[in-house]
């Protein structure tokens, strides 16, 4: 006879795996969505509001006067700092130090966030107003995406998941450079001088071969600071110092990796979580058929679930094809399509864009989080199905 205790931990082993895995950075990121939405549409609305958006007794930065300026400003420059430790290794060491390797991630990225905002555009009716949203949908959520992919464990194939991975590593490159040339407004010379020059001691500091972290870590303090003064949206500054990490060895450890791996589960598991509960508030209150069906929302959402996928799978398709690059191994063009359409989960990095493209908008800035998060999770749910039933051996085709 099976002991109850014996029952028990055979009941809970999925859920213990669950919480130990990829998926489980998918999940937290769901539920912190929902809680944001459930708290916004409760009696606690109006303290939810006042929590991030009141202005604080006391800032020691005068332009971050509230909760949510300090978050979206300050602590998602750690995780840019992390995409862009990210970025270096894999441009250094990864997927994309081969040349034949990252042909055919950076043509399926270029086509993945090109085609949603011809989509965008297309769905928007051409209200100039809306023009400044176009590529709220162009970026990948990695956690999300990922998280995803682990929620159906070894149904999908290692190089298929690489390929993910490496897209949206590749989408991040991207958005930072939407966001760094589109995004930014009234430059001011000097304080853009002056993070040069921090720059400069940093990349000083790579070629001395200094092998202390803290001084890298104080003059991408000082970088921020001057970014943020400077009308470049601040977290850029975490990508630009990312750059100036050392990637040598250094007894036996890599500084680049050194921080990744010290940084990467703090991001994942505060960092983000916070911005996702301070931004994914919507509160539905007055907000009917007719705004969740608004241009707007539509746009976004249509840019996210038809337009990712529609732009990474013809791309794939092209370039296979005509012999630019080989499709990803192992894979069957079923399972290609539902992770094409994964991609389509835009949260993080698109709900970062909607708060500046709408700075002014309060109102345009909620609807686009309606058509953010309807995209994403459609996406979620119509990829983890057809990667759910895909039959796993591949067909020649």
């Amino acid at each position: 006879m099976t002991s109850p205790r014996l029952s028990l931990t055979t009941a809970i082993r999925p859920f213990k795996a669950l919480f130990v895995s990829d998926a489980f950075e998918g999940v937290l990121l769901i539920m912190v969505a929902a809680a944001a939405m459930a708290v916004a549409n409760s009696p606690f609305a109006h303290e939810y509001h006042v929590l991030f958006h009141g202005t604080l007794p006391w800032t020691p930065i005068g332009k971050l006067n509230n909760l949510h300026l300090w978050i979206n400003d300050a602590l998602m420059a750690i995780f840019f700092f992390v995409v862009g430790l990210e970025v270096k290794r894999e441009i250094v060491a990864g997927e994309l130090s081969d040349a034949r390797q990252r042909r055919l991630p950076i043509f399926a990225a270029i086509a993945g966030m090109a085609i949603p905002a011809a989509v965008y555009f297309t769905l928007s009716g051409g209200d100039p107003q809306l023009n400044r949203g176009w590529a709220i949908p162009a970026a990948t959520d990695i956690a999300f995406a990922m998280g995803v992919l682990g929620l159906l464990g070894s149904r999908v194939p290692g190089p298929l998941r690489l390929f993910l991975l490496t897209v949206a590593i590749v989408d991040d490159i991207g958005a930072v450079l939407i966001i760094a040339l589109f995004y930014t407004a009234n430059l001011k010379l000097a304080w853009l001088f002056a993070a040069l020059l921090v720059f400069g001691v940093m990349f000083a500091f790579n070629r001395m071969k200094v092998t202390s972290l803290w001084p890298f870590i104080i003059a991408a303090l000082v970088l921020w600071y001057c970014v943020l003064n400077s009308g470049i949206h601040a977290t850029i500054a975490g990508v630009v110092a990312a750059l100036a990490i050392p990637m040598r060895k250094r007894d036996g450890h890599s500084m680049l990796e050194q921080l990744e791996h010290g940084l990467v589960r703090w991001n994942a598991y505060l960092v983000v979580p916070i911005f996702g509960f301070a931004n994914a508030g919507v509160a539905l209150a007055g907000i009917g058929l007719e705004g969740v069906l608004a241009p707007l929302p539509l746009a976004i959402a249509g840019g996210l679930v038809i337009g990712k996928q529609a732009g990474i799978f013809a791309a794939i398709f092209i370039a296979d094809k005509i012999g630019f690059a080989r499709r990803p191994d192992e894979s069957t063009w079923v399972q290609i399509w539902g992770v094409t359409i994964l991609c389509g989960i835009g949260f993080t990095m698109s709900l970062f864009i909607a708060a500046l493209a709408f700075p002014r908008y309060p109102l345009l800035v909620e609807e686009a989080k309606l058509g953010i998060l309807g995209g994403s999770v459609i996406s979620a749910i119509m990829g983890y199905c057809v990667l759910r039933f895909a039959p796993a051996t591949r067909k020649g085709v």
